[in-house]
C-alpha cells in the first residue's frame, strides 16, 4: 500500500516548548519508530510543517537591520531543508540500515488570479505592537491583522496547483525509497512567460501544507493520506461537554460541519477531497497511534460514501 504521511507541526515541536535544533531532533526521535513501523510494510512519503521555522526565521531577520529579510519563498526552502534533515538523520537511525531515502526540494505552482492574493489572511512572524505594525505596513508594504491582542503579519494562502517534482517523487517511489518532499506545503512558485518560454518565480504566499499534501497524494495514487497531529481525531463540539469524536465518516457527513479554519478546517477539507476525488481512505489523527491509524484502528477515518 502506498501512504502519505503529512506531519503536523507536534512532530518537531510540542506546544510550549523551545524551538532549539535539540529539541527538534528530540521529537522526531519520538516519531521515527512509529514511522519505520508504517515504511515495513508500505510504500511511504512525508511531508510536514514548517510554521513554527518560518516565524523563527522572519523574527531573526527582523532583528538584522542591515539588509532586507529573505522573501517567503526562500524562508519555505530553508526550512524544507532544515527539517528535512533531521527528519531523514533520524529516520536513518531508527529505519533498518537496507531502507532508502529522498529528500526532494518541492516547487509548487499557484496561480496569479488566485482569490488568495487580494484578501492575505495567513499570519506569519511575530506579534508587534499596534504602533510598529502600522509602522512596518508603511515602510515594506506588509498587510496586518489582530492575532489576539497583538498584531501580526498576513499573506496569501494560495491553493496548490501542480507540483513541478511530481515525477522525480513517482520515480523514487517505485524504487522503493521513502521521499521527504512537499514541507512547508512546498515553496509557492508562479509560472509566467518570458520570451516565449514558461519561467518560474517564487511569490511571498504560504500554502497549507495538508491541502499541498493532498494534491501529492492524488497525484502519487496513494492508497491512503494521513495526517498526523497532536490530537487523536477530529471532534464535533470541540472543547464543549458535548465534544464528541467521529471514528468514521463519509466526506459528506464532514461537509456538513464547521471547523476552524486556523486548525482543523484545513485538515478536513484535505481528507474530504481526497476520499471525493480518488474513491480511497484519508485519516487524521495522533502521530502516536499511527500504526493503527493506517490499520483503520484509530483516528478519524474518512471513507467513500
Amino acid at each position: 500500500m502506498r501512504v502519505v504521511v503529512a506531519l503536523g507541526g507536534n512532530a518537531l515541536l510540542q506546544r510550549g516548548e523551545p524551538m532549539t535544533t535539540e529539541v527538534q531532533r528530540k521529537n522526531v526521535r519520538r516519531a521515527a519508530p512509529a514511522l519505520a513501523l508504517i515504511a515495513a510494510d508500505h510504500e511511504l512519503v512525508i511531508s510536514h510543517g514548517n510554521g513554527p521555522q518560518v516565524g523563527l526565521l522572519a523574527l531573526q531577520a527582523a532583528a538584522y537591520t542591515d539588509a532586507e529579510p529573505s522573501t517567503l519563498d526562500v524562508l519555505g526552502a530553508q526550512t524544507q531543508g532544515m527539517i528535512a534533515y533531521l527528519l531523514e538523520q533520524e529516520l536513518r537511525n531508527h529505519f533498518p540500515p537496507t531502507e532508502r531515502f529522498a529528500t526532494i526540494m518541492t516547487m509548487v505552482e499557484v496561480d496569479k488570479d488566485d482569490p488568495a492574493f487580494t484578501n492575505p489572511t495567513k499570519f506569519v512572524g511575530p506579534v508587534y505592537p499596534e504602533g510598529e505594525a502600522q509602522k512596518l505596513a508603511e515602510v515594506k508594504g506588509w498587510p496586518f491583522r489582530k492575532d489576539g491582542d497583538s498584531w501580526r503579519r498576513v499573506v496569501p494562502s494560495p491553493r496548490p496547483q501542480h507540483i513541478f517534482e511530481l515525477e522525480a517523487i513517482r520515480a523514487l517511489l517505485d524504487l522503493d525509497i521513502v521521499v521527504i518532499c512537499t514541507g512547508g506545503g512546498g515553496i509557492p512558485t508562479l509560472v509566467t512567460e518570458v520570451e516565449g518560454r514558461p519561467s518560474l518565480t517564487g511569490v511571498e504566499a504560504v500554502i497549507d501544507k495538508d491541502l499541498a499534501t493532498e494534491l501529492l497524494a492524488r497525484e502519487v495514487a496513494a492508497d491512503l493520506y494521513v495526517m498526523a497531529t497532536d490530537v487523536d481525531g477530529v471532534y464535533t463540539g470541540w472543547g464543549t461537554p458535548d465534544q464528541r469524536r467521529l471514528d468514521k465518516v463519509t466526506p459528506e457527513q464532514l461537509r456538513d460541519l464547521q471547523f476552524p479554519a486556523g486548525s482543523m478546517g484545513p485538515k478536513v477539507d484535505a481528507a474530504a477531497r481526497f476520499v471525493e476525488e480518488t474513491g480511497r481512505r484519508a485519516a487524521i489523527g495522533g502521530l502516536a497511534d499511527i500504526e493503527q491509524i493506517v490499520e483503520g484502528r484509530a483516528g478519524t477515518q474518512v471513507v467513500p460514501a
